[in-house]
C-alpha cells in the first residue's frame, strides 16, 4: 500500500516567529512529499510493499539504499510535524518530567544535550530524544535520514521527539545560525505530543 502525506496539523504560519510559513510549506509540502514520492517508487514490487513504516525501518539494512534514505526521511518528517505546535514552548510535566530529571538531572540539562547533539551533527541529520531499549531516556544523533529505530543505528531506541538539522529546515530565516534555530524551536516544541510518545513507547 502507497504511503501518502498527511497534511500539517497546524497551519503553515503558526509557528511563526520561529519557524516562517514559507519553510513549513517548502518543507513539507516539496521535501517530505518527495521522500514518499521517492520511497513508495523504491518499494515497489518488493516485500516492503505490504510491511509497516517501523517494521521497514527496523529491518533497513535489508533494502536498498533508497528505501533507507527516503522511508528515514518520511518517518522523520511525520514525527517531526506531530511533535511541533502553536501552543508548544514550556517545559514537559508529569511522568515524562521525572523520567528527564531521572536521565539528564533537569529539563535544562536536556535542552542542552539536544541542542549539542544537533549543533555537533556534521552535515545533515537528526538530534532525538528515545527511549532506549533498557527503557531509559537518552539524546542521540544520527546523519542523514537515519534514525534510531534503524537495525543500522548506532544507538536504537523509539525516537519521541526529533529535531530536524538539515539546512532546508532552517536556512531562509537562521542561514548557517544552526544554534539560533536550535534555541528557537523549544518555543515550538509540543510537549504533550512528545508524553505521548514517551507513553506509548516505555
Amino acid at each position: 500500500m502507497a504511503f501518502e502525506l498527511e497534511a500539517l496539523p497546524y497551519a503553515a504560519d503558526a509557528l511563526e516567529p520561529h519557524i516562517d510559513r514559507e519553510t513549513m510549506e517548502i518543507h513539507h509540502d516539496r521535501h517530505h512529499q518527495a521522500y514518499i514520492d521517492n520511497l513508495n517508487k523504491a518499494i515497489a514490487g518488493t516485500d516492503a510493499e505490504n510491511a509497516s513504516l517501523e517494521d521497514i525501518l527496523k529491518n533497513v539494512s535489508n533494502y536498498s539504499p533508497a528505501v533507507r534514505n527516503n522511508g528515514g526521511g518520511h518517518f522523520n518528517h511525520r514525527l517531526f510535524w506531530s511533535v511541533l505546535g502553536p501552543n508548544g514552548g514550556g517545559a514537559p510535566t508529569g511522568e515524562l518530567a521525572q523520567a528527564i530529571d531521572d536521565a539528564f538531572g533537569s529539563f535544562d540539562e536536556l535542552k542542552k544535550k539536544l541542542q549539542e547533539a544537533g549543533a555537533t551533527r556534521f552535515g545533515s541529520g537528526w538530534s532525538w530524544l528515545i527511549v532506549g531499549e533498557d527503557g531509559k531516556l537518552a539524546v542521540t544523533s544520527t546523519p542523514n535520514q537515519d534514525n534510531p529505530l534503524m537495525d543500522v543505528a548506532d544507538v536504537k531506541g523509539t525516537p519521541i521527539l526529533g529535531i530536524d538539522v538539515w539546512e532546508h529546515a532552517y536556512y531562509l530565516k537562521y542561514q548557517n545560525k544552526r544554534p539560533a534555530y536550535l534555541e528557537a524551536i523549544f518555543n515550538v516544541v509540543n510537549w504533550d505530543a512528545v508524553a505521548q510518545n514517551y507513553a506509548s513507547a516505555k
